[in-house]
């Protein structure tokens, strides 16, 4: 980090939920929302749930809980989300339901937090998309390191500045358009 600068917010999927992570942004102050694995202890806190806490949100419910995890040092939030989908398509009485769990710091309401946390990536992980899929980066010419990385370097290139031309010459309209879309 530059000098002076902190972090403030973290959102990650569920690698990061792990208790020295948890306390690591309780102790520094950053602002957390982490997807987490549905494993017994949350299940359980999800069963206690009254059914009168869970209320519509989108195509399901949503509700929060407070919970904590045997080594950390504060309990946070949890928001649930439950949605009800059809396992076999043949058996209409079949449903069966599925958890999404956001645990969290925030103050925000649950849907804030859902829609910041559901933007995890969003810019990263389509710009490596873009460059892979857009650019032909998915596989490398040859067996050579150098040669690959000379290639690779042209791509990054090549995708530089074809977003300087979206974001620079074309319109607000075309700013969130892959290059397959462009051309």
């Amino acid at each position: 980090m530059l000098k002076g600068k902190r972090i403030a917010f973290l959102r990650s999927d569920s690698a990061a939920y792990q208790a020295e992570i948890i306390n690591y942004c309780e102790q520094n102050r950053i602002q957390f929302a982490i997807g987490a694995d549905l494993d017994e202890a949350l299940l359980k806190a999800i069963g206690v749930i009254p059914d009168k806490d869970w209320v519509p949100y989108k195509n399901g419910y949503i509700a929060e809980t407070i919970h904590s995890m045997n080594k950390t040092k504060e309990a946070f939030c949890l928001i649930v989300i439950r949605r009800t989908y059809q396992s076999n398509i043949f058996a209409q009485e079949e449903m069966n339901v599925k958890y999404t769990v956001i645990a969290t710091n925030k103050i925000e309401s649950s849907e804030e937090v859902v829609t910041w946390y559901n933007q995890r990536g969003d810019r990263s992980e389509n710009r490596i998309k873009e460059l892979k899929i857009g650019f032909g980066m998915e596989r490398m010419p040859c067996g050579q390191c150098e040669a690959n990385a000379v290639f690779f370097r042209i791509g990054v290139l090549a995708y530089n500045i074809f977003r300087l031309f979206i974001l620079k010459i074309l319109s607000t309209s075309w700013h969130r358009h892959q290059v397959q879309t462009v051309r």
